[in-house]
C-alpha cells in the first residue's frame, strides 16, 4: 500500500479482472471506497453477490438509489442483507421514510419506532425524528428532539444546529430558528435567520437521512478503527454531497492517521459559502501548519482575511498562522480587527477574544495589554477557568499580587478541577509561596493527570528537589524531557547535569 487509495484500489482491480478471485474483488471495492473512487466501487459492487460484500460497499450499493429519489429498491436490498455486514438496520429508517415521502406521518413515525431499543438507530432516533416532524412542519412536536438531538450531536452539533435552524423556518416558525441561531453566537447566521433566509443546510429526503446516520455512525466508531469510519463518510458524502459535516470529520480523521494530503482535499470540499466553510479552512490552515507548509498557511489565511466580507473567524484563522510563526505582534493586531468587526456585529460573548489577544500579548513581551484584555475578558465571563487561570498563573509568574494571583488560579481550580493545566498552576502556586508538601501533592496530581505534559513535570521535578527527593525529581525531569522543547529542553538537561539552581528553575 502506497498510501495512495485510489491508485491501489485500481491496481487491486486489476489483479482480480485478470485472476477472477473474489478476495481480491473485495479487497479492491473497499480500498476504492475508502480512497473515494466510487465509481470503481459501484462497478466492482455490481459484479458480486452482496452477501459477499463489504459493509461500506452494501451501504454505498444502497445510496444509489437514494440519491435518485428511489427509496423501494434501496429498501429490498437492505432487507435482503443477511449475514456478517447486514445492513438490515437500516429497514426502519428507509421505511420511515417512504411513508414521510407520500405525506404518511403517522406511518412514517411508526416505521422509525420499529427500530430496535438496543441497535444501530437507537442514538440517532431523536434526530431522525426531529428531521421528519420538521419535513412536515410540525414545530412545536419537533423542539424537544431538536433539542436532544444537539445535546448528543458532538462534532456534529453545529451542522444539526444548522439544519435544524433551516427546518424551523421552513415550518414558519422563526422564532424557535433564531433561538437556535442565536446560541451560536454566529452575527452572518443570525442576520441570515432574521431576514427570514434559511442558512443552506436541509435533511427532508431519505438520501439525505441517510448521509447524516452515516455521518453519526463514523463518528462514534472513529473512536478506535479508523478506516471503516473514513469508508462510510465517503459514502455518507455520496448520499448527500451537500453534508458538509462529512468531509470535515473525514478531513480530521485522516489527518489523524497521518494522511495529511487526502485530509486537506477533504476540507477544500466543503464549498465557500457553506456554513461549515469557515471551521473547514480552519482546520485547512491547522494542518498546513502541522506540515510545516508555513507559506501555503499563511497565504490561504491572508487571502481569506483581506477580502472586503472578511469574518471574524477569517481573523482568528490568521492570528493561529501568525503565532505559529512566532509573530506575536501581528497576531495582536489581526485579532484587534476581529474584536472590532464583532463589537461591530453585536457578539455577544467576546472573552475568546479578548482571551486570544491577550496569549499574543504575552506572548510578545506586552504585558500590560495582555493584563488588561484578561480583565476585560473576566467582565464578559467571571467563571471562566480558562482566564482566571491565565491571569492567576501569570501574575505569579511576575511576582505581581500573589495573593489574588494564588486566590484566581483556586477558584479556577474548583470550577475545573479535572483539568491537569489549572491542577498545575495551583500546584506551582503553592510551590512559590512556599507550601510544599500541598504543592508536592498538587503537581503529583496534575501529573497523573498529563502524563505527557513537560510543564507539569518539571514543576514538580523542581518542586522534589525543593524538598530533597533528589531521586523522585530526576524522575520526574527525565520524564519532562521526553517531549520538552527548545528552552525548557536546555534547562532541564542543566538540572539534571548539575541540579536546581536560580539559572535552571522552572520560571
Amino acid at each position: 500500500m502506497t498510501g495512495d487509495h485510489v491508485r491501489s484500489a485500481a491496481l487491486f482491480a486489476g489483479l482480480a479482472e485478470q485472476s477472477r478471485d473474489p478476495a481480491l474483488t473485495r479487497k479492491a471495492i473497499s480500498t476504492a471506497v475508502e480512497g473515494g473512487d466510487l465509481r470503481l466501487a459501484l462497478r466492482l459492487a455490481r459484479s458480486q453477490p452482496l452477501q459477499s460484500l463489504p459493509i461500506e460497499a452494501k451501504l454505498l450499493l444502497i445510496a444509489e438509489p437514494l440519491r435518485q429519489g428511489r427509496i423501494a429498491p434501496a429498501i429490498a436490498l437492505a432487507s435482503s442483507s443477511d449475514g456478517p455486514g447486514s445492513v438490515r438496520f437500516l429497514v426502519p429508517l428507509l421505511n420511515a421514510w417512504l411513508a414521510a415521502e407520500r405525506g404518511d406521518l403517522a406511518g412514517s413515525l411508526a416505521g422509525l419506532n420499529s427500530a430496535p431499543a438496543n441497535g444501530v438507530l437507537a442514538p440517532f432516533r431523536d434526530e431522525q425524528r426531529a428531521f421528519i416532524l420538521l419535513k412536515f412542519k410540525r414545530s412545536a412536536d419537533a423542539a424537544p428532539f431538536v433539542e436532544r438531538a444537539l445535546g448528543a450531536g458532538g462534532a456534529r452539533r453545529a451542522r444539526l444546529r444548522m439544519i435544524y435552524a433551516d427546518g424551523f423556518l421552513r415550518a414558519g416558525d422563526r422564532e424557535r430558528a433564531a433561538a437556535l441561531v442565536a446560541e451560536a453566537d454566529d452575527p452572518e447566521m443570525i442576520a441570515r435567520i432574521a431576514r427570514g433566509k434559511a442558512v443552506g443546510q436541509r435533511v427532508e429526503t431519505a438520501a439525505q437521512a441517510i448521509s447524516e446516520l452515516l455521518t453519526g455512525v463514523a463518528l462514534d466508531l472513529s473512536r478506535g478503527d479508523k478506516d471503516l469510519p473514513v469508508s462510510l463518510l465517503n459514502v455518507a458524502r455520496f448520499a448527500d454531497p451537500a453534508n458538509s459535516s462529512a468531509p470535515v470529520i473525514q478531513g480530521l480523521l485522516l489527518d489523524s492517521i497521518d494522511r495529511p494530503e487526502a485530509a486537506i482535499a477533504s476540507f477544500r470540499a466543503v464549498p465557500n459559502g457553506d456554513g461549515l466553510a469557515a471551521q473547514a479552512r480552519t482546520y485547512e490552515v491547522r494542518t498546513l501548519l502541522e506540515q510545516e507548509r508555513l507559506s501555503e498557511a499563511e497565504a490561504l489565511a491572508g487571502r481569506l482575511a483581506n477580502r472586503s466580507d472578511a469574518s471574524v473567524a477569517d481573523y482568528q484563522r490568521l492570528a493561529i498562522v501568525y503565532r505559529t510563526q512566532k509573530k506575536p505582534a501581528e497576531a495582536a493586531a489581526v485579532l484587534g480587527r476581529a474584536i472590532s468587526l464583532a463589537m461591530s456585529q453585536g457578539v455577544k460573548n467576546l472573552w475568546p477574544l479578548y482571551y486570544e489577544r491577550a496569549v499574543a500579548f504575552e506572548q510578545a513581551n506586552r504585558w500590560p495589554e495582555s493584563k488588561n484584555d484578561l480583565q476585560t475578558a473576566l467582565r464578559f465571563s467571571p467563571d471562566e477557568p480558562t482566564l482566571l487561570n491565565f491571569l492567576g498563573y501569570t501574575m505569579l509568574e511576575r511576582g505581581e499580587q500573589l495573593d489574588a494571583a494564588e486566590a484566581m488560579i483556586r477558584k479556577a481550580s474548583r470550577l475545573a478541577p479535572d483539568e491537569p493545566a489549572i491542577t498545575d498552576s495551583l500546584g506551582w502556586a503553592l510551590y512559590k509561596r512556599g507550601q510544599l508538601p500541598e504543592a508536592i501533592d498538587t503537581l503529583q496530581q496534575a501529573a497523573a493527570k498529563d502524563v505527557a505534559e513537560p510543564e507539569i513535570h518539571e514543576h514538580l521535578g523542581d518542586a522534589l528537589y525543593t524538598a530533597g527527593r533528589r531521586y523522585e525529581a530526576r524522575f520526574a525531569w527525565n520524564a519532562a524531557l521526553v517531549t520538552a522543547e527548545e528552552d525548557a529542553a536546555t534547562r532541564i538537561k542543566a538540572k539534571l547535569q548539575s541540579g536546581l539552581s536560580a539559572g535552571n528553575a522552572a520560571p
